[in-house]
């Protein structure tokens, strides 16, 4: 197969040392992602992607259906490992080591990566046993630690209140905005440092996302969040960061304040001005 040369973009990678308000930051980088192509047999899906995504700050990616923004979010825990297809070039760091190098725990590169859905998918368990799950897999029984983690990770996901009195249901018997904030509390108790989030509010009610929005703003203290959303104003509210991303490729990556309010690119503007999309 002969592969066309990537594309190749300009990022302003001074944008990125300023939060919303245009402070200068002194975030470290997280994610460090180097001429990332994805191709899927001979489809290429993902063009040259560079971006560095700073540590416990909320990062978005905005753009059209089929842009790749789940696609290159995927890439960050190695899921499009499980798309036979799928072939990679480039590299993506986790605090300075490649994930993509050989001999790569993936089991252990996904237990510090957690991953939300678009869709809530709590086991059909009990509350107390998908938030367990994770670290009952990891070996560890006792029940202490279990209670003490359990309680600790629901209240992280601010659901603690709504579930303390029913640990022993059926999780499946909570609502849509509940089942979400439990599948986000099963993520955080085994103890990730990075939290990968697919569109989790967009099959939820407004009262629902707006729950989940105040949760990102308030566990991007302990965690790294990256975002996937359709939502413009979400991305807006919750992120520091925002990437726009189009047809495979990286348009531009800046703080969300001057993607939003002042972008350098006419793509981006037109986007969020809906223009196109």
């Amino acid at each position: 197969m002969t592969t066309k040369p990537a594309r190749t973009h300009a990022i302003n990678m001074s944008a990125i040392t300023q939060n919303n308000h245009g402070q200068t930051s002194a975030n470290k980088t997280s994610i460090d992602i180097q001429d990332l192509n994805l191709f899927y047999a001979d489809k290429q899906a993902l063009h040259n992607i560079n971006m560095q995504i700073p540590e416990k700050q909320v990062t978005a990616y905005i753009g059209p259906s089929g842009c790749g923004k789940s696609t290159l979010l995927r890439c960050i825990n190695r899921m499009n490992d499980l798309v036979d297809s799928a072939r990679i070039t480039g590299s993506i760091s986790i605090e300075g080591k490649d994930i993509y190098r050989r001999g790569v725990d993936v089991a252990e590169l996904r237990r510090h990566v957690g991953m939300v859905f678009q869709k809530p998918n709590p086991f059909p368990k009990s509350i107390y046993e998908n938030v367990a799950y994770g670290l009952r897999i990891q070996g560890i029984n006792d029940r202490r630690i279990l209670d003490e983690a359990v309680e600790k990770s629901l209240r992280g996901a601010a659901i603690w209140d709504e579930a303390k009195d029913r640990l022993q249901d059926n999780a499946l018997g909570m609502s849509g905005g509940q089942q979400q904030r439990l599948v986000i509390a099963r993520a955080i108790a085994i103890e990730p440092t990075i939290l990968l989030l697919d569109e989790p509010s967009s099959a939820l009610d407004p009262i629902s996302s707006l729950k989940i929005e105040e949760l990102i703003n308030e566990l991007k203290t302990t965690y790294t969040i990256v975002i996937v959303t359709h939502n413009m104003q979400q991305a807006a509210r919750v992120s520091d960061f925002t990437a726009f991303m189009y047809m495979g490729d990286l348009i531009e990556f800046g703080d969300t304040n001057t993607i939003f309010t002042n972008p350098e690119k006419k793509q981006t503007e037109d986007y969020i001005t809906g223009r196109y999309g």
